[in-house]
């Protein structure tokens, strides 16, 4: 790694950090994080199905740290935003929340996208709004992906529709769910993931009205993701999880055959949970890719590399 990326990864700037709320066209309220002043390169992280803007912490702590402003926000229907009257989640919704929080920014954000966010920013930079970012990094994610690979994913999200007795015993489910983590979930750690119910029982903090439009239809979005894919113009960097069984070499070669101009790397250790597994190599591999937009060599290479 370049003496300058070492340099800015180990020095340390004050943080700023406050939640907020924004409204979203349609009126509904979005739990926004935000860690340094507006002005500062930013960086705007867009989880996945199912998790929260938690799944950010450890990136965008570190990061801002450099003086990178990082946004963080729950999607609707996640986390503290709030949930669509009568659960009719569509990808349009996404889709204009977070152009909403691309232009709320001073200076187009860098976007970083995993699994849903990483769609929804294909489409946002290659179809709706090709100014919105300034870059992509797209986190173990690809316009076609591996069926059973979600369906695994999916599997478990549907395996406690009443929920749980206690934290303990969400934290053995999720255990066994990912057996590669050898820590697991504390209380404090679970407490954003889950809601107590009226019958003292715990539940997931999304919305379980998500699973029957949005993703049960999901794959009849790819011709349009694909479609939108090969219009992307900004620089992309594609991370993607060696253990990862939603994103596999074949959806890898067909994205580069698509974008390009897309660098890839490899993280062998992680699954498709790639900032959760392997948190310090996916921190440096960002730095490193930010770094290089604001210095760009003409003489660098696209590299396409497992590290």
């Amino acid at each position: 790694m370049p003496q300058s990326i070492l340099k800015r990864m180990v020095s340390i700037t004050p943080i700023e950090k406050k939640v907020t709320r924004i409204r979203a066209s349609d009126g509904l309220e979005l739990a926004v994080e935000v860690r340094n002043p507006a002005g500062s390169p930013a960086l705007l992280f867009a989880h996945g199905f199912g998790q929260t803007r938690g799944a950010w912490r450890g990136t965008a702590t570190a990061l801002a740290t450099q003086g990178y402003r990082c946004v963080t926000f729950d999607s609707r229907g996640h986390g503290e935003s709030a949930r669509v009257p009568g659960g009719d989640y569509h990808m349009e919704q996404f889709i204009d929340d977070l152009c909403l929080l691309a232009h709320a920014e001073q200076h187009k954000p860098i976007l970083v996208g995993a699994s849903m966010g990483g769609l929804l920013g294909l489409v946002v930079a290659g179809e709706m709004d090709p100014d919105a970012f300034s870059a992509l990094v797209l986190v173990d994610i690809t316009p076609r992906w591996e069926t059973k690979g979600v369906e695994r994913i999916l599997a478990f999200m549907q395996a406690h529709p009443d929920g749980f007795a206690s934290y303990e015993e969400a934290a053995e489910q999720i255990a066994a769910y990912m057996p590669h983590r050898a820590e697991r979930k504390t209380e404090d750690q679970l407490r954003p993931l889950l809601r107590e119910g009226a019958d003292g029982r715990l539940r997931w903090h999304w919305d379980p009205a998500l699973l029957n439009g949005l993703v049960s239809e999901s794959e009849r979005y790819q011709p349009r993701l694909m479609a939108a894919a090969a219009q992307v113009r900004v620089p992309v960097l594609l991370l993607s999880g060696g253990r990862s069984d939603v994103v596999s070499r074949d959806n890898v070669d067909e994205f580069l055959r698509l974008v390009p101009h897309a660098e890839h790397v490899e993280l062998p250790r992680a699954t498709h949970m790639v900032a959760g597994d392997a948190n310090d190599a996916f921190t440096r591999e960002i730095a490193r890719f930010i770094s290089k937009l604001s210095t760009p060599d003409p003489q660098v290479v696209i590299r396409n590399e497992v590290l």
